[in-house]
């Protein structure tokens, strides 16, 4: 029995956003986003944007490389996120 043929989406496809979104990362760059629009901004960004927590592979090695570069930006921002700044001295 034959599988089903798997599509993955392009990896310079543009993510789905919402307008909410849009109005959520507009108002954080215009530093008077409320605190649900901040965490939606991240959240879009971390998730949608980067695809930070999807799989990379891609059978085409340029997607995998787009998707995996994205992935990493993502990546870096969490890292960030979940640093203990107690730690770290004011050189770092």
């Amino acid at each position: 029995m034959a599988g089903k043929k798997i599509e993955y989406p392009a990896a310079v496809n543009p993510p789905k956003w919402e307008k909410a979104d849009a109005a959520a990362l507009q108002a954080l760059a215009a530093g008077n986003a409320s605190k649900e629009q901040q965490q939606r901004a991240l959240n879009w960004i971390i998730y949608d944007c980067c695809g930070t927590y999807d799989l990379d592979y891609r059978p085409d090695p340029r997607e995998h490389a787009a998707i995996s570069g994205k992935r990493m930006i993502g990546l870096n921002i969490v890292t960030l996120l979940k640093v203990k700044l107690g730690i770290l001295s004011d050189k770092n």
